[in-house]
């Protein structure tokens, strides 16, 4: 998409100027090679031509204006700063930007009245694909790489940026193909590369309002509404969150969720477990083939996993277990410095325990709040899928951590991904 009109790019030098001298104005700090900077390009260049009559609308090069971005306490690109009357107001906007978020806060700089004639004036705007897959994952960017190569139209849509829960991960060291372990987040980068360069379109960072599969529609962001002769849903799953501080700033930076991709970076070191179900234990038992010591902390007096999964728990020298303890914050110092407070629930005593890293077992959550009770599933809320990837829904398949398996990896989620791209494939030949 070509630069709006109404954006004007500036430095440092103009921002008094043209910024704070502004009735009002929203800046977009960018850098080069940045996915999530593209993305909200496809956003904020149309809002530019809807708002700019309101609002000035600039961007400014952060890697070439660091003392201009530090000083607004911008560290990250691509960072929308609102500014009324010369004074910041509203959120500072930073990675996977949504459309309404934007909005929101354009709207905040206006008058009721302003807001909602401009409002008005947004058309709803119908698009259509022969394949339409919900989630950017690795199942559904695999999938959309066959189906492209396949000359399907084929289009992702994700609530967040591509990528899905991999791109979280600090290191993927058990992908084919990669001699030397790379961060979760370049394997998803490339991977969605892979993708745009073979013709899959893209819809990032976007609300989802309905999903119709029966009817194979969807509506974005309140304006758009696709149409698909199919849908692959690859929503994937979530970690249950503990809702302690530290859990969310430190996830995939000290803070792990899958023993399987990261015990082996943890090799003589501490770790801490939270959980204590079947796999806070049995994932406990990887983790202590490499770690010096693994100390498993359970809210509860007894543990809930499995008789069996506890006796070799307990027969491994260096397994120890805090039971009928309450965590309530992570902390993190440094690389491999961590902290963990836990609270005695008897005598409701806090102390921090020091480990070099964290790994949370209390279960993961299908990613299906959109669809209601139209797909099958199982007593866990997992899609029971058959063979070929195929829903009870017909014309609709899913793929991924979403379904019913036994282990969810990424080399998993690719084979669901390429199955129901093959089985599409043949349906719409």
């Amino acid at each position: 998409m070509a630069e709006s009109p109404s954006i004007v790019e500036i430095n440092a030098d103009q921002f008094d100027q043209e910024v704070l001298g502004a009735e009002r104005a929203v800046v977009d700090f960018y850098s080069t090679e940045c996915p999530p900077c593209e993305n909200l390009a496809t956003k904020f260049e149309p809002l530019s031509e809807l708002y700019g009559h309101k609002v000035k609308f600039f961007k400014v090069f952060r890697q070439a204006n660091r003392d201009l971005a530090t000083s607004l306490d911008v560290t990250g690109s691509p960072s929308l700063l609102f500014f009324k009357g010369g004074r910041r107001i509203g959120d500072k906007l930073t990675g996977a930007i949504t459309r309404s978020s934007i909005m929101r806060n354009l709207d905040a700089m206006l008058s009721p009245e302003e807001a909602e004639s401009i409002r008005s004036g947004v058309r709803p705007k119908r698009s259509r694909a022969d394949v339409l897959i919900l989630g950017g994952g690795p199942a559904g960017l695999t999938a959309g790489i066959y189906l492209a190569q396949a000359h399907i139209d084929t289009l992702i849509v994700d609530v967040a940026l591509p990528g899905g829960y991999v791109a979280t991960t600090d290191q993927v060291s058990n992908y084919p193909g990669f001699i030397q372990a790379m961060p979760g987040y370049q394997l998803s980068h490339q991977m969605t590369e892979q993708a745009k360069a073979n013709g899959v379109k893209f819809r990032s960072a976007v609300e989802i309002d309905e999903v119709d599969l029966d009817n194979k529609t969807v509506r974005l962001d309140g304006f758009e509404t696709i149409e698909a002769k199919r849908i692959i849903v690859a929503t994937g799953s979530k970690p249950k969150a503990m809702g302690v501080p530290g859990e969310e700033e430190y996830r995939g930076s000290g803070i792990s969720y899958c023993a399987t991709c990261d015990a082996k970076y943890y090799d003589g070191k501490d770790v801490i477990v939270l959980g204590g179900g079947n796999s806070a234990v049995e994932e406990s038992l990887l983790i202590a083939r490499f770690a010096r010591t693994v100390t498993i902390v359970h809210r509860s007096p007894q543990l809930r996993a499995n008789k069996e999964a506890q006796s070799r728990a307990q027969a491994q020298k260096n397994i120890v277990f805090l039971l009928d303890h309450e965590v309530i914050e992570i902390k993190k110092y440094a690389p491999y410095e961590m902290g963990v407070v836990v609270k005695d629930k008897k005598s409701g005593e806090a102390r921090e325990l020091p480990t070099h890293g964290v790994f949370i077992f209390i279960g993961f959550t299908p990613n299906l709040g959109l669809f209601g009770d139209r797909l099958k599933t199982d007593q866990w809320g997992y899609i029971e899928a058959d063979a070929r990837m195929r829903t009870n829904v017909p014309g609709v398949f899913s793929a991924g951590d979403v379904n019913v398996k036994h282990y969810r990896q990424i080399t998993t989620a690719v084979a669901d991904g390429t199955i129901a791209a093959i089985e599409l494939t043949k349906e719409l030949e």
